[in-house]
């Protein structure tokens, strides 16, 4: 399964005493939870990210360095839910993966998404050098150096992703790390300890400091339209913190728990409990994105209308234009939230497509 820590998934657990601890009724209830969650997180976050990079793609304008980095955490997102069908069929069949399927499909998850949440920081980075650094920044804010940083990231994705499942393989039916006799013990502890920290806290306080820069450059400027891009930073943030903090509380209380801090049955129960909650809030933040451009991103709305007359024209049996009508034209130059409210100050020239 998907989590962090790879458990078993029978219906007892037993500790140094071989107290047995019935869970079964937990995991028929995350068999049962999880495969729906999954299917729906697919379903949307596979649609939302689609249509961010097709709106990047097929854009004929000169793409900035945020669309760069908007493209890459789309396709990060793309490879973290494309691993969901698989999690899927492992929770609801009793035969699990072939043991390259298992590898494949853990490596593929952790590398989607530690790149997720990389991008995303690297975007409050981006954001943070093209309004409270603008003037030291234009000449290093390049595609050039957008791609070059992009590789960069992947290349950290995969160092970061590697020790979460480097050991795993199937055995016994199910997907575990298979540790060393002399790992066994700390590699778990050291799982927990590089999620929590590189995958949570680190780009929290990253992108916090960040966006405080940001608000701060925002405040001393006299724009009418800085409450809309104020908004949009807090939304990003506090969506980051809701749907990423329980998770992380639980990863750590399970790594109290490799040390026997929770030995009653029940507390057991409802960490076990609160983990499959947590995650379904967690991977849920996939699917976030592209709502967040629906919602703040002018061009990105447009160019949905664009796809709903595009497709509805074809069933109709008539033609559509690819070019924006005159009236859409003149408000595409106006910019958006991020590109036209942040760069009247900022001298951040490169607006992004899709915002």
């Amino acid at each position: 399964m998907p989590t962090f820590f790879p458990e078993s998934t029978e219906e007892f657990e037993y500790d140094d005493s071989a107290e047995a601890c019935y869970v079964g009724d937990i995991v028929d209830f995350g068999t049962v939870f999880l495969s729906i969650f999954y299917s729906v997180v697919f379903a949307f976050g596979l649609a939302g990210n689609l249509l961010v990079v097709m709106a990047l793609n097929n854009s004929r304008k000169r793409k900035s360095i945020t669309d760069i980095y908007l493209l890459n955490l789309a396709l990060s997102d793309l490879l973290f839910v494309a691993t969901l069908p698989f999690w899927t069929h492992y929770v609801v069949s009793e035969q699990g993966f072939h043991n390259a399927v298992c590898k494949l499909t853990t490596a593929l998850f952790f590398i989607g998404f530690f790149g997720g949440i990389f991008f995303i920081t690297v975007i409050s980075i981006d954001r943070y050098l093209a309004i409270v650094l603008a003037a030291n920044s234009m000449n290093n804010r390049t595609v050039q150096h957008g791609v070059t940083i992009s590789l960069g990231v992947w290349a950290a994705a995969i160092l970061v992703a590697a020790p979460q499942f480097m050991f795993t393989k199937q055995k016994e039916n199910e997907c575990l790390g298979d540790y060393p006799e002399v790992l066994q013990e700390i590699w778990p502890v050291l799982r927990n300890v590089e999620v929590n920290f590189l995958g949570f806290l680190l780009p929290l306080l990253i992108m916090s400091f960040c966006y405080f820069r940001i608000l701060q450059t925002l405040f001393s400027c006299k724009n009418q339209k800085k409450a809309k891009a104020i908004k949009l930073i807090l939304l990003v943030v506090i969506v980051f913190f809701l749907f990423w903090t329980p998770y992380n509380i639980m990863i750590f209380l399970e790594t109290l728990k490799l040390y026997d801090f929770f030995p009653s049955c029940n507390m057991k129960r409802n960490l076990k409990l609160a983990l499959n909650v947590t995650e379904t809030v967690a991977f849920s933040h996939c699917c976030l994105n592209p709502l967040i451009y629906a919602f703040a991103g002018e061009k990105f709305r447009r160019y949905l209308g664009y796809l709903y007359r595009k497709y509805l024209a074809v069933f109709c049996g008539r033609s559509v234009h690819e070019s924006f009508s005159p009236s859409e034209s003149q408000r595409s130059r106006q910019g958006s939230i991020l590109s036209s409210s942040f760069t009247h100050f900022t001298s951040d020239g490169d607006a992004s497509l899709l915002l």
